[in-house]
């Protein structure tokens, strides 16, 4: 198993990353709150991570935070929910957004994640109640990520949007709903802004 990886960051474009270590470069997929607080392209960086084996591949998921690698292993116990809704729930917002909404029984606001439905809500709702209490899982932390020029930030938010789960009608409501300030923010601000959107609607 993989716990962590500790590299220059060769290459971020929501959800994927490369990471060089060694003259090995990690292909790894890492929710938006992990793209938060990556440094430059160039930089090093060191991620907690999970492996996935599957028959057809071997895949890398990458956190920033022991709570969040914990709250995506706990996601993954839940019937009905796999790596990408759990990605999608960690990007949609915090750890401790997540545990508010399963405390107080909003299925309405996990519904508004991509992928989940009102049964899954309702799974979630009921199987990570107890789980929540357990040590690690709590409040993701997010910092704000560099810019990069702005039709290709704008494209590359529309991008992970579509990687995320949403249709790309939404992703482009979603981004229309950051308003005037869209020209002067990078990818990850406007990733952070439209899934705050998505959460308001």
């Amino acid at each position: 198993m993989i716990g962590t990886l500790a590299g220059v960051l060769a290459y971020k474009s929501p959800p994927h990353l490369l990471l060089e270590v060694g003259g090995i470069g990690y292909e790894v997929e890492a929710p938006m709150s992990t793209f938060y607080s990556l440094p430059p392209v160039g930089e090093r960086t060191r991620l907690l991570t999970h492996l996935l084996v599957r028959e057809d591949a071997h895949i890398l998921y990458g956190f920033a935070s022991l709570e969040e690698r914990t709250l995506f292993r706990n996601l993954l116990k839940v019937s009905g929910v796999g790596p990408r809704i759990a990605l999608a729930i960690l990007s949609g917002g915090t750890a401790a957004t997540f545990a508010h909404a399963v405390r107080e029984h909003d299925a309405a606001a996990l519904t508004r994640i991509p992928g989940v439905g009102r049964k899954i809500a309702e799974r979630l709702i009921v199987e990570m109640r107890d789980r929540l209490d357990q040590p690690g899982v709590g409040p993701a932390g997010a910092g704000r990520g560099s810019g990069d020029a702005q039709q290709g930030a704008e494209a590359e938010a529309y991008g992970a949007l579509v990687s995320l789960g949403y249709k790309p009608v939404e992703a482009t409501k979603l981004l229309k709903a950051v308003g005037a300030e869209i020209a002067t923010l990078s990818t990850e601000e406007l990733i952070r802004r439209a899934l705050q959107a998505a959460v308001r609607a």
